[in-house]
């Protein structure tokens, strides 16, 4: 049997290969084990699933195991969202949640996330917690089962609705009466994902114009992956120019980020977009607060933040250590550079429905264009450049490059002097002018990741081609 290991956000494997029936038990198992142990079960469990290929069916595999233990279980009754099954676990005061999902990954993989009873992530010790319950499921082969229809008469199963609720609760925290000052054009893109139907009725009902492209199951995901970045939203991009739309909104795999597309038909990352939605929620809501952000995303938060008298907390990648601070710390908002967001009032769950919510209303209160936006809040804050360069190295290069990276400790970065360096998570090197750059080590892939942020793109290049260089990194001519 191969090792089960829970990565950034849950276990993703190939389906049939290592994503069998037989791997989902002994995973199911294994949570429902560390539920016992940590006297969680009796709340019940959540499960929600994606649109991937029988990911019902791993589901309700997955609940035959849990209500084996004798663990009540709600199971959620259509495609949700990893946002929606949050908020179930949330609602229901449950011990915790699964959700069947491989997110944004390629379609011939599937994954099991684990979401605890704060409904977000789930932290290192809690996964580690679980890893150990799977080790000892593999060990001793036991795995308790029991038939639904038998769950059923002794009251450990039935369905769930969650959506209601859950709409319900988002719409509070949209302020409906901006979307009065302005009729917003928008193009949805769900990505054959478990956001279909989501984001349309709400933009509607708010006022919105909503056409949508991608709103049907789609197990192969239109031949790609189901994720909102620049290169795979082609379709999006020529749908916003074709029908002279202001926005173009798109949901990843289970709809917990987002991606955006200017009324110009230009991608907006969520480098650009977190910042101006900040000034915004600054600027319309009472919230103060410390803001969050993970050590990769862009240092323009921390401009706004300063403007308002706010501080910033910094963690490492992964949502998990966001939601902690959404959770302990009191923060208005926690972001990442890839897409992953969270509000003061919400789960402390990354949500690609709101954030689309969001950046509408946004729309509708300026009464302008994002491109319009972007250019006074660049007047305000000043502009930046900034881009993550992943890597790939083989096993061969990988020592040698590690050891360059730990050696690596320069006074002067193309010409500014370092002001710091911070190891939160890998090495993040802060210049005098504010720029910075990050170097980690994926630790799921053969991949180094590179990030870096300066003033403008011609530095920011500059500060790359230094780096490289130095790392024994860049590509040879």
């Amino acid at each position: 049997m191969s090792e089960i290991k829970f990565g950034t956000d849950g276990w993703r494997a190939i389906i049939a290969r290592d994503f069998t029936f037989s791997n989902c038990r002994v995973v199911a198992q294994g949570i429902a084990s560390y539920l016992n142990c940590t006297n969680l079960a009796k709340k019940g469990v959540i499960i929600g699933y994606d649109n991937r290929f029988m990911s019902k069916e791993f589901a309700e595999e997955c609940a035959r195991v849990l209500v084996g233990n004798g663990i009540k279980t709600f199971m959620l009754n259509k495609v949700s969202p990893t946002p929606v099954t949050a908020y179930a676990v949330h609602l229901k005061g449950a011990g915790g949640g699964l959700m069947i999902t491989a997110s944004h990954n390629p379609p011939e993989y599937n994954g099991i996330k684990f979401i605890p009873y704060y409904a977000g992530p789930a932290l290192p010790e809690v996964t580690d917690a679980i890893e150990k319950e799977i080790n000892r499921v593999k060990e001793s082969g036991k795995i308790y089962e029991l038939d639904l229809s038998e769950a059923v008469e002794l009251s450990l199963y039935q369905e769930l609705e969650a959506d209601n609720e859950y709409i319900n609760h988002i719409r509070k925290l949209i302020e409906g009466d901006f979307f009065k000052k302005r009729k917003i054009k928008i193009i949805s893109n769900p990505m054959y994902g478990a956001g279909v139907g989501y984001l349309d009725p709400i933009l509607t009902d708010l006022g919105c114009e909503v056409r949508t492209i991608n709103n049907h199951r789609d197990v192969l995901f239109g031949g790609a992956m189901p994720e909102p970045i620049s290169r795979l939203l082609g379709d999006l991009k020529r749908a916003v120019v074709s029908y002279n739309a202001d926005i173009g909104l798109a949901l990843d795999g289970d709809a917990d980020r987002f991606g955006i597309i200017d009324g110009n038909g230009s991608f907006i990352s969520a480098n650009q977009f977190m910042p101006l939605l900040l000034e915004h929620l600054l600027s319309t809501r009472k919230w103060r607060g410390p803001v969050c952000r993970s050590v990769g995303t862009t240092h323009i938060l921390d401009k706004v933040a300063r403007s308002y008298g706010l501080s910033v907390i910094e963690t490492p990648v992964g949502f998990k250590y966001i939601s902690e601070a959404l959770r302990e710390k009191g923060c208005i908002i926690g972001c990442e550079e890839s897409g992953g967001m969270s509000i003061f009032g919400h789960i402390p769950e990354k949500d690609g429905i709101l954030g689309c919510l969001l950046a509408v209303e946004m729309l509708a209160f300026a009464g302008k264009s994002l491109a319009e936006l972007t250019e006074d809040f660049r007047n305000k804050y000043g502009q930046s450049s900034n881009q993550r360069m992943d890597i790939k190295v083989s096993s061969i290069d990988q020592p040698e490059i590690l050891d360059n990276i730990k050696a690596f400790d320069p006074k002067v970065i193309a010409g500014v002097k370092v002001e710091s360096v911070n190891e939160t998570d890998g090495r993040k090197i802060v210049l005098e002018d504010e720029s910075w750059i990050l170097i980690r080590y994926s630790g799921t892939e053969p991949v180094f990741r590179i990030y870096v942020e300066a003033e403008n793109e011609s530095r920011m290049l500059q500060m790359q081609d230094e780096v490289l260089e130095s790392l024994g990194m860049k590509p040879k001519i």
